[in-house]
């Protein structure tokens, strides 16, 4: 029983995790659904040092999950290096057009607010020393 307990829980709080898009597609159809503003996240997941810390002090926090839910609609530019790690081919090709249009100079780590009509509202990098609500803060700046 106790098990079944946990399972619940952990699916429920799973669930209020912030949501990441598997397509930039799905990402602007939600965006104009919703009226929420798109955090593009430019990465390299499995091969930049900065990229990961990004990922588990901000990204992966409690603050900025729970907002993130209700106020963005979020999609990661992931661009892998390890053949384990890669990405199906439709969605690289994504991530390299978006990187093309938004990321010309391949920035690593690099976030860019859009708008539903892929608009760039603001760009920023990773500062280790910016805490979840600083970086919330920042982004929410872009927005006003």
């Amino acid at each position: 029983m106790k098990s079944i307990v946990l399972i619940a829980t952990c699916l429920f709080m799973g669930s209020l995790q912030a949501q990441w898009q598997e397509s930039f597609d799905e990402a602007l159809e939600l965006a104009s659904t919703e009226s929420k503003p798109i955090v593009l996240v430019f990465s390299g997941s499995d091969w930049c040092a900065p990229c990961i810390r990004f990922k588990r002090s901000i990204l992966d926090s409690q603050d900025f999950t729970d907002y993130a839910s209700a106020n963005y609609v979020l999609y990661n530019a992931d661009f892998p290096r390890k053949k384990k790690n890669e990405l199906p081919l439709e969605k690289s090709n994504t991530n390299k057009s978006l990187a093309q249009r938004f990321n010309p100079s391949g920035y690593f780590p690099l976030v860019v607010v859009l708008d539903k009509e892929k608009t760039v509202l603001g760009k920023t990098g990773f500062d280790r020393r910016t805490s979840p609500k600083e970086f919330i803060s920042l982004l929410n700046a872009f927005t006003k």
